[in-house]
């Protein structure tokens, strides 16, 4: 018995309804420097991280907000008409699924971004450091994804 199968399969149906649900969800890493890079008016990039995370590195143009103070109060100048992409340092974290979760409940749109910082150094992305957001250029690309 095969054990890729033991466990049932769905339909082919079923299977485009799950993965079609998996992507209103997430984001990958070159979809996302894509519309960086693009200056995507609607994408906001969150670094759920602590501050000191975010200096020592970040995704070029996100903004430092750990998840941790994320209340209706600090969001509330937000704009609701964005998509804010939350990250945090990779699988092995849950605070963009902290920040995700809470800034939906909020009434924000939000997705996460698989796989965090670590995919998106992996896949040959540029990082900024310290304060400033930054911004990312298309020549600090270096992967082909």
């Amino acid at each position: 018995m095969s054990a890729v199968l033991a466990s049932g399969l769905a339909t082919a149906s079923e299977s485009a309804q799950f993965f079609a649900a998996q992507l209103q969800f997430r984001t990958d890493a070159a979809d996302l420097a894509a519309d960086l890079i693009a200056a995507e008016a609607r994408i906001v990039v969150i670094d759920t991280r602590s501050t000191a995370a975010y200096q020592a590195g970040h995704i070029p143009g996100a903004v430092s907000v750990p998840h941790r103070t994320m209340t209706a109060e600090s969001t509330a100048n937000w704009d609701r008409q964005q998509v804010y992409v939350c990250y945090c340092d990779g699988i092995g974290c849950n605070g963009s699924t902290w920040g995700a979760y809470k800034l939906a409940k909020l009434g924000f749109q939000v997705k996460e971004l698989i796989g965090g910082l670590r995919y998106w150094q992996q896949d040959g992305y540029a990082v900024a450091t310290g304060d400033a957001a930054g911004v990312l250029m298309a020549n600090t690309i270096d992967c082909e994804c």
